[in-house]
């Protein structure tokens, strides 16, 4: 199969269950993926756990050590700390209890400093985003449609990471999957009004929605959003690496949901804290 060719930073890796793309910056902070379609997860029943086995084995993690989310397009954030696992609607923060480690919470944001443990979002045109600090000992993923990216999920994962962990926004690095271009995803009035109601300035607004053919819908660049909203944020626009891919374009490679309807399958964005004195994961080779 010929695969599209990502933006600059990225490469395919093939896995035991098929291609896959990584962010070659980030991959020496952390060791992560982005899956693929051709993976059984990407036309496997929801929740099939055999499928979610290939992407533990793929990041080198028991498959009960996967931390996987029940994803509610909101800015909930779950921590995987060594011990246990808690849950955080973000700040002011409230304290919510221990939750089993089986479970999945409803959140769309998973930070983690366990490097027994990769977390783990999954996507079909929304865009999915990893993201480490410089040590690469602290990681998190998120997921972020556009109900995600009008409640400020971009800026909430760095809030997240600041607050948890003490990181410095200057510190860390994000890497974007592949998600819907703006040339396959249209919107209408109520996505353009939710992004006005989040206090989104005009400037950012007219960065992120161009005019479509039809009066009051607009083409929506759902990664530019993110983008933004993380250099927003704090974090360096050269430490955020975008894989330029749209999901609606390459239907033999990327799941989407606008292309192919409830049957869609998904894709997982995993990623694994490296332990505290490890040296540079060599696993990928570009």
């Amino acid at each position: 199969m010929l695969l599209p060719q990502p933006s600059e930073g990225f490469a395919w890796v093939q896995a035991a269950a098929g291609p896959a793309l990584v962010c070659r910056p980030l991959e020496s902070l952390a060791s992560h993926l982005f899956s693929t379609r051709i993976w059984p997860l990407g036309s496997a029943v929801a929740d099939d756990e055999r499928a979610w086995s290939d992407v533990a084995e793929a990041i080198g993690v028991e498959p009960d050590r996967l931390r996987r989310l029940r994803q509610v397009h909101g800015q909930t954030v779950v921590v995987s700390r060594r011990e246990r696992l808690t849950a955080d609607a973000g700040a002011p923060r409230q304290a919510t209890g221990v939750l089993e480690r089986a479970a999945r919470p409803d959140a769309d944001i998973i930070l983690s400093d366990d490097p027994s443990v990769a977390v783990v979002v999954q996507s079909a045109d929304c865009v999915p985003i990893l993201m480490a600090d410089r040590r690469g000992s602290r990681v998190a993923a998120a997921h972020a449609g556009w109900r995600g990216l009008a409640a400020g999920v971009p800026r909430v994962l760095v809030e997240a990471m600041m607050r948890e962990f003490g990181c410095r926004p200057a510190d860390l690095m994000a890497a974007m999957g592949p998600s819907i271009s703006a040339a396959r995803y249209e919107v209408g009035p109520d996505v353009y009004a939710e992004f006005a109601r989040g206090g989104f300035d005009r400037l950012r607004l007219d960065a992120w929605f161009s005019p479509s053919t039809r009066a009051d819908h607009w083409r929506f660049d759902g990664a530019a959003s993110a983008r933004d909203q993380l250099v927003d944020a704090g974090v360096p626009r050269e430490s955020i690496h975008t894989a330029g891919l749209c999901t609606a374009s390459f239907p033999d490679v990327f799941c989407s949901y606008r292309r192919d309807g409830t049957g869609a399958g998904r894709m997982a964005a995993a990623i694994c804290a490296r332990r505290a004195d490890a040296t540079v994961d060599a696993r990928v080779d570009p």
